[in-house]
């Protein structure tokens, strides 16, 4: 397993778990308790950085995109995030860090869109990220996807320190 897919997993588990911890802590209340953050201080710090290098090691990775291998022009695919009554199509473009969860992906992307057949290359982050960078309605890379529900932002996307 890649060193990306066990940071992404380990984020996901502190990150639920904090989750579950703010919906116990807020009860039947709208606002948290001022101790909260007090007390998970150590958690929140460990998700940030997390975080922070999940951002690096996204920037410089090399990840498996699919795209759609019927039409005309190979078209990447890209997942679209808002909601039906937006004007605006935000979207994510799905990224693989392994040919499996690539695989596992083409299966659901085939039952939804059933006349397609789906085509793996590979790019490193930074590049789909420029690629994209010019599109308004572009959120970020969604790794993993559908499988996993993690989504970084284009703009968290660097590799600015060690």
């Amino acid at each position: 397993m890649s060193e990306l897919k066990q940071l992404i997993e380990k984020f996901i588990e502190l990150d639920d778990d904090l989750n579950e911890k703010i919906e116990a802590a807020l009860g039947d209340s709208e606002e948290l308790d001022d101790s909260f953050e007090e007390e998970n201080k150590e958690q929140i710090e460990e998700i940030g950085e997390i975080y922070h290098e999940i951002e690096h090691m996204v920037f410089n990775e090399e990840f498996i995109i699919v795209s759609n291998a019927n039409s005309e022009e190979k078209e990447i695919v890209a997942l679209i995030i808002s909601e039906e009554e937006d004007d605006a199509e935000e979207f994510v473009i799905p990224v693989f860090t392994d040919e499996e969860e690539a695989k596992n992906a083409i299966e659901i992307f085939k039952e939804q869109f059933e006349e397609n057949e789906f085509v793996c290359d590979t790019k490193i982050g930074s590049e789909i990220v420029a690629d994209y960078s010019e599109d308004e309605e572009f959120i970020g890379l969604a790794i993993n996807a559908p499988q996993w529900d993690f989504v970084i932002g284009s703009e968290d996307v660097h590799d600015c320190c060690e």
